[in-house]
Formats: C-alpha cells, structure tokens, sequence
C-alpha cells in the first residue's frame, strides 16, 4: 500500500476486484448537464424524452461512466492512481434513481511500467450498462525505494 492507502502496483495480481456503488440523482443529472454542457433534453426534459424510445429521462452516459473513475480512485487501485485509457461500450439507459455498480477487476500487470489494465463494468441490479476496460498507473513501492536509496 503507498501513503494514502492506495494499491502500489506491487500489490495487484489479476482476478483482484473492486465495485463501487452510487445512486444516481435528479441533482446529479442537473449538475453534470452544467459542468459538461451536455444539455441533450434526453437528460433534462421529461416530456420530450417519455417521447423517445427510452420512455422517460436517462443519466448522461459520462456521468454513469464516472462512477468507474470513482472505483479506480477510491477502491482499485485506489488513491495515487492516474488514469491513462477507457474504453466503453453502452449497453442500456441508467434512470434517475437507479443505483450503479462499478467493479474492476485487474486482468494485466505491468510491474516494469507500473500499469496495469482493468475490466471494467457497471450494472444497474443485474443489467449491464457499461462495459469497457480502462489502462491505469498506479504508484511503486520499489520506485519509491530506489528514488530513497
């Protein structure tokens, strides 16, 4: 583990995995229409959008994306990580009020480059929404005791 309690890349293996939870809100549809400028009325107007295809409102597929950076942040690797890539593919609409699973699980390890790369996957009760795979640099213990010696 580094100093805030994050996976140094010494510390990962594949087959390790993390999720995390959040249930997206009115709030957090609003919000994130304002800091992207994604105004889209599929996410912010009820009436036009109960006339798509979706029957209703959906989140910004960013923001329930964002609930994989939130897993790599905070669980896997977790803290001192930077993400270098993602990829998605969007499987099905996340609504107000559905809560999101995000769970990583490390498929590669690059000890040499202190990388390593991700499935990553959010559900929405047994749906999957989003699938991907992200390509992460996580901190090093041996680095750090080389640049110490």
């Amino acid at each position: 583990m580094n100093g805030m309690n994050g996976h140094d890349i010494e510390d990962l293996h594949p087959g390790m995995q993390a999720t995390f939870s959040k249930t997206v809100t009115e709030a957090d549809i609003v919000l994130f229409a304002g800091v992207s400028g994604d105004n889209n009325a599929i996410h912010t107007n009820e009436e036009y959008a109960a006339g798509t295809r979706f029957g209703g409102r959906i989140a910004h597929g960013f923001l329930t994306a964002s609930v994989i950076s939130a897993a790599v942040a905070n669980r896997l690797p977790g803290p001192g990580t930077v993400y270098l890539a993602q990829q998605l593919r969007f499987l099905a609409p996340v609504r107000p009020g559905d809560t999101v699973h995000a769970t990583v699980t490390v498929q590669t390890v690059d000890l040499e480059r202190a990388r390593a790369v991700l499935h990553t996957v959010c559900r929405v009760r047994e749906t999957v929404v989003i699938d991907g795979e992200a390509t992460v640099m996580t901190t090093s213990s041996a680095r750090r005791a080389a640049a110490a010696a």
